[in-house]
Parts: C-alpha cells; sequence; structure tokens
C-alpha cells in the first residue's frame, strides 16, 4: 500500500489513483530567465523519483512539467541583456535540459511552454468572468476575486481576514479587495504581447498551470507538484481558478519539496545564495549531486554543505565497491533489500530509508564476494542494480565511475591525505571485527574513514586486504 503525504490534507493517506493502474501528474518545472540551481535540481529530482517508483509498481504514469516562458522576470532580464525574450528563454531551456540529462532526470511525456497555451488561458479567464469570479479592473488588467471561491486558502491554510491584515493598504487601487491577483496583464509599450478580448497582454503567472494542466491531464487528475514555496499563493490560486472555472474537483494529492539550504538559509535566485547546478558538475559527478539530495526526505530541508556532499559521494562509493568485479545475474529472486526497498518507497519516498536499503544489500554482496559465493554474488549484484535504478542511481559501470571520481578528486586539488600503512592495518582490523559483531554501521563507518584517504578495501575469501585509489 503506498502512502503519499497530502499537503490538502496535511496527512498520509493511501494512493489510490483516479482511474486503476493509471496516474495523472502535473509538476511545475522553470521559469526560464536563468540557470538551474541545486534548489530546482532538489524539486525535479524528488519528483523524478515519485514517478520512477509509481512506474516500478506497475503504474502507468502520464507526466507533465511546465516551462514558463513569458514573465516579468524574463521581460526584464532580456530588457538588460539587449535580446530578443525568446532568445532568451530558449537559451536557458537548452541550458535545463542539459541540466536534467545530467543528473539523470526522465523526460515529461509533456512539457508545455506557456507561450504555446494563450488560447487556453484567454478561454478560462473568459468563463472566469462569465461567472463572477473575475472582472476587468480601471487599470485595464482581468484580476480574479479571491472572495468569490469559498474554499480560498484551504491548501495553505491561511485564512481570508488574516491574509487582509497583513495586506498593505492601497496597494493596488484598482482592485476591489487587495487579494485578488492578475489572470491578465495589460501590455505596456515595448513589451510583448498577445491579443484578447480585455485587450493585448499576457497571463499571470498563475493561470498558465491551471490551463496547461487541464489541456493535457483533464479536469481533475491524480497528483500536483512543485516547492513548498509555491504552495501560497501559486497552488492555492491554481485551486482557485481552475475549480471555480469548471465546476469540479481539480487534483487529488498535492505534493510540496522542502528547500535546499546554504548556511542554514533558503537557496533561492531572489537571495543569491545559490549554486547552479553547471557551477556544480565540474567538481563531482552529477551522480553524487543527485545521492546528495535523496540523502534527506524530499518534504524536509536540506542543507547544502561540502562534508554532507562528500558523505553522498562516500556512500556512494560504497555501493559502486561493492559492485565492482561482479557480473551481474540475468535475474535474481527479491530479497530482504527489495524489501526494504519497497516499504521504505512505499511510506511516502522515503528515500533516506531506501538508501540505507542499498546499503544492506550491499553489504550482503560483500559477504557473498568475501566467501567466494558467485553464485550468490551475482543475483544480489542484479538486485542491487535494479533498485539503485529506481533512484537513478547505480547505472554506470563501476570501474568507470570510480576511476572518474579520483581524477574529478586530482583536478580540484583534494587528494586525500594518506595514512601509514600500520594504521591502515589497524582500521582494517578494527573492521574485520566489527563485521564478526554484526556491528555493520561501525564497518561502514572504517570504510568511508579509509575511502577518505584515499584507501580501497577488498573482502575476499582470504580476508580483507587493501590498496592505494
Amino acid at each position: 500500500m503506498l502512502l503519499i503525504f497530502n499537503s490538502l490534507t496535511g496527512r498520509k493517506e493511501e494512493f489510490r489513483p483516479l482511474v486503476p493502474g493509471q496516474v495523472r501528474m502535473y509538476v511545475c518545472g522553470m521559469t526560464v530567465y536563468d540557470y538551474c540551481h541545486v534548489g530546482h535540481a532538489r524539486s525535479q529530482i524528488a519528483f523524478d523519483v515519485v514517478r520512477r517508483w509509481l512506474q516500478a509498481s506497475g503504474y502507468r504514469v502520464t507526466f507533465v512539467r511546465n516551462i514558463t516562458d513569458i514573465d516579468d522576470n524574463i521581460i526584464q532580464r532580456a530588457r538588460e541583456q539587449g535580446e530578443d525574450y525568446r532568445v532568451l528563454t530558449e537559451r536557458y531551456i537548452r541550458a535545463a535540459d542539459a541540466d536534467f540529462a545530467a543528473l539523470g532526470i526522465l523526460l515529461p511525456d509533456h512539457e508545455p511552454r506557456a507561450t504555446a497555451y494563450m488560447p487556453q488561458m484567454i478561454a478560462m479567464i473568459g468563463t472566469l468572468i462569465g461567472r463572477g469570479h473575475a472582472y476587468v479592473s480601471d487599470s485595464g488588467d482581468v484580476l480574479y476575486s479571491v472572495s468569490s471561491f469559498a474554499g480560498y486558502g484551504r491548501l495553505s491554510g491561511k485564512k481570508l481576514e488574516d491574509l487582509r491584515a497583513g495586506a498593505r493598504v492601497e496597494v493596488d487601487a484598482h482592485k476591489r479587495d487587495p487579494l485578488d491577483f492578475v489572470l491578465w496583464k495589460r501590455a505596456k509599450p515595448g513589451e510583448p504581447a498577445w491579443d484578447s478580448p480585455w485587450g493585448p497582454g499576457r497571463p499571470g503567472w498563475h493561470i498558465e498551470c491551471s490551463a496547461m494542466s487541464v489541456a493535457l491531464l483533464g479536469v481533475h487528475f491524480d497528483i500536483h507538484g512543485g516547492g513548498a514555496d509555491l504552495r501560497f499563493p501559486h497552488h492555492e490560486n491554481e485551486i482557485a481558478q481552475t475549480c471555480a472555472a469548471c465546476d469540479s474537483p481539480f487534483v487529488n494529492v498535492w505534493m510540496h519539496n522542502g528547500f535546499v539550504r546554504l548556511n542554514d538559509e533558503k537557496m533561492s535566485k531572489s537571495l543569491g545564495n545559490f549554486f547552479t547546478v553547471r557551477e556544480v558538475l565540474p567538481r563531482l559527478r552529477p551522480e553524487v549531486l543527485r545521492a546528495f539530495l535523496l540523502a534527506s526526505h524530499y518534504r524536509g530541508p536540506i542543507n547544502y554543505t561540502e562534508d554532507n556532499v562528500r558523505q553522498a559521494d562516500a556512500a556512494l562509493q560504497r555501493l559502486y565497491l561493492a559492485l565492482r568485479g561482479v557480473n551481474p545475474a540475468a535475474a535474481y529472486e527479491p530479497g530482504a533489500a527489495t524489501a526494504a526497498f519497497r516499504a521504505a518507497m512505499d511510506d511516502d519516498f522515503n528515500t533516506p530509508e531506501a538508501l540505507a536499503a542499498l546499503q544492506s544489500g550491499a553489504r550482503a554482496l560483500n559477504i557473498a564476494r568475501a566467501a567466494g559465493d558467485a553464485a550468490r554474488a551475482g543475483p544480489l549484484a542484479a538486485e542491487l542494480r535494479a533498485l539503485g535504478a529506481v533512484l537513478g542511481l547505480l547505472q554506470h559501470d563501476p570501474e568507470g565511475w570510480l576511476a572518474t571520481r579520483s581524477e574529478l578528486m586530482a583536478a580540484a586539488g583534494s587528494e586525500p591525505q594518506r595514512l601509514e600503512p600500520a594504521a591502515i592495518d589497524a582500521l582494517v582490523a578494527r573492521r574485520s571485527a566489527a563485521r564478526k559483531s554484526r556491528d555493520f554501521a561501525g564497518s561502514d563507518r572504517i570504510r568511508d574513514e579509509l575511502a577518505a584517504h584515499g584507501v580501497v578495501l577488498e573482502d575476499g575469501p582470504a580476508g580483507t586486504s587493501w590498496r592505494w585509489r
């Protein structure tokens, strides 16, 4: 039974798709006026894994990820750089495609661009005006009337009176209510514009996701995902618009991922405290960044530090070392690692526990190798790689991955300090004692400590040997 935390209800719920065996899923994508940063990568990897697990569980998934290719930030950036907004957005779309591919993020089934769905947005806005949920202001903008929708605030847990109390006085004299938001912006001179019944202009940010999701998935679908910062007002406004326009329920399960933090502060473009993916990847394998981002539960925050990234690197190295030199069998019987992995993923996509299941599988594989049991090692290697694939990990050749890792460390000037052989022998002995007492966590810590100093352990029938990486 798959349990998913539903932001709308604030609890884990058994997942029941609207159509048995099928899942329709929409995830908010990039606003393309800059390069993808690690916070964006965290969100896209989180929902990539959700999709992968749904597919591994037997569902046929239709996955939609949108692109916002027109908004105020895009217009301003294009003006600053002296280029057409379409040239700018195309460049950053291609860059995001390359970053996502490097991180192993699967292509969506549909990737709609806002500028290609103007007729659908205009039609939805017209319906909202006709039903009394929107109005044309004195400024020429079309605004949504928040007070017209009884359920406003349910997703975010916010009350209208509290929101109004916190609103600035006279933010916009053309609004009937300070909480009303823009559906259609009347164009200013020199700005990109599309014709509409309300004059030339462009859509507000919120209406695009309503129009595109309904066009591609229908008025009522299974899962909508995005970052926690989108819960209010973006997703709250999506609900208000779509339910009012379509007179239908909208989304059954709302999912939101937590922030990436840098020095315990949210990583974001607006704060200027972010690393782009292309800044980070020259210093480490893309798979390490993916493993780091999966090492925390998707709903919680994750703190980006060099130490945390190194821990993810060491954990991933341990898995590849277990796979090295073993030919995976063509088939395998799911064992304890698979059972633990399934339990973790069915509990709201608990990737930290799923990664722990991979480490358990690696320990079993190392034991089989040490015993010279090739008949058992092959199926265990196949199982480990299959489980890793669900997380988008362990799909490279182990020898190649380990070699490239060493090259990256050398290029970065981070070659580890070498221990004296006697100290290594002592640590190997302590690890052997830990393994005999079944203290596998202690054994793994010693392996990681040695790996940090450039020492590779090789377990075999005659015991454990070591060599320099």
